[in-house]
């Protein structure tokens, strides 16, 4: 399974309410070193399938959800478990 797309419109269904842990990639498309980390990204949602989500984030187009998560600098990643940050 590819990573997520996450957005505002899905943000709550997939990870506030997954009942599995999720893995959130902040990027943008300019970031060097966040197309550096992609493969990687896309490789770990498939070996965790099932047992946890990897969803990405683009900065650019999803400015609240990075603002929500205080997000300074990018690449960053972040766990969402039952809702909560961990």
């Amino acid at each position: 399974m590819a990573a997520l797309k996450i957005t505002k419109d899905n943000f709550n269904k997939e990870v506030m309410e997954s009942d599995i842990p999720v893995l959130l990639d902040f990027w943008a498309p300019w970031c060097g070193p966040c197309r550096m980390v992609a493969p990687m990204v896309e490789q770990l949602s498939e070996e965790v399938e099932g047992k946890a989500k990897v969803g990405k984030i683009n900065v650019d187009e999803q400015t609240e959800l990075a603002a929500a998560f205080q997000i300074t600098s990018i690449p960053t990643f972040a766990v969402v478990k039952n809702g909560k940050i961990t």
